[in-house]
């Protein structure tokens, strides 16, 4: 009787592993490439100075990789040591 239970149990946990699915999400803004005038996930700043000018403002790496904000007037860029690892536009 156990060991009908256990195959019973057995046989539903692998009729509902079957029947699992997944949703694809999509997200705005979050890919590494941008189209829409932003600078590119790995660019250095060098790269970002010399396509986008020099910053509006400029904040001091703080933390450990260090990271460095740089302003735009219609982004912000996040530097870990030289290369870009994000960038947003402001609102």
């Amino acid at each position: 009787m156990a060991k009908l239970r256990t195959m019973t149990l057995i046989a539903l946990l692998f009729a509902a592993m079957g029947t699992a699915s997944a949703d694809t999400l999509k997200m705005d803004g979050a890919s590494a490439m941008s189209d829409d005038g932003r600078p590119s996930r790995g660019m250095t700043q060098a790269r970002v100075e010399a396509k986008y000018g020099s910053p509006a403002s400029v904040r001091a790496p703080v933390g450990d990789p260090p990271i460095t904000r740089w302003e735009y007037t219609n982004f912000v860029v996040f530097f870990e040591h030289d290369k870009v690892i994000h960038a947003v536009l402001k609102r």
